[in-house]
């Protein structure tokens, strides 16, 4: 047996961890409640784990759709605790941003869902069935056009 099929030998378990470490999966249910939200994936070939945690960024929270796919971490290729890092939807997400523009958005209905949209000319575009601001007071610098109707002292 020469050197080199004995090092590929040993070295085949850390190789197969590191091959395993990172993946791919589709998200099959959501539950959130209090504290880690919890997933539902598809893995490869069919391998199907509950309860995988999902880490999400401070102060962005979401419940994404079923058949969204994930970024799943395997700390040091261990497959019996993923961890959830990043779940997309490329069915919902919108396109035909610029370059430095953001949107924050929902897919959840046929009009094109929600969006609040951060133009590159500094205008901030929301859409949605219905708007509603609550704060103790708004103080509006610049200013209101409006089209439309304005009923004054009715709540939303």
């Amino acid at each position: 047996m020469t050197d080199f099929s004995a090092l590929s030998r040993l070295l085949e378990p850390l190789r197969r961890r590191v091959m395993l470490t990172v993946g791919r999966a589709v998200l099959r249910a959501v539950s959130d409640g209090p504290g880690l939200q919890t997933l539902q994936l598809t893995l490869l070939a069919g391998e199907t784990r509950d309860g995988v945690e999902r880490v999400q960024p401070y102060g962005l929270t979401s419940v994404p759709q079923a058949g969204a796919e994930a970024v799943v971490l395997c700390i040091g290729g261990n497959r019996d605790h993923p961890v959830a890092i990043v779940v997309g939807d490329a069915g919902g997400r919108p396109s035909g941003l610029g370059p430095g523009e953001v949107c924050l958005y929902s897919s959840l209905d046929a009009g094109g869902g929600h969006r609040v949209l951060l133009r590159a000319d500094r205008t901030i575009v929301i859409q949605g069935l219905r708007v509603r601001i609550e704060a103790e007071s708004l103080d509006v610098v610049g200013n209101i056009r409006a089209s439309g109707s304005i009923t004054p002292g009715v709540a939303l």
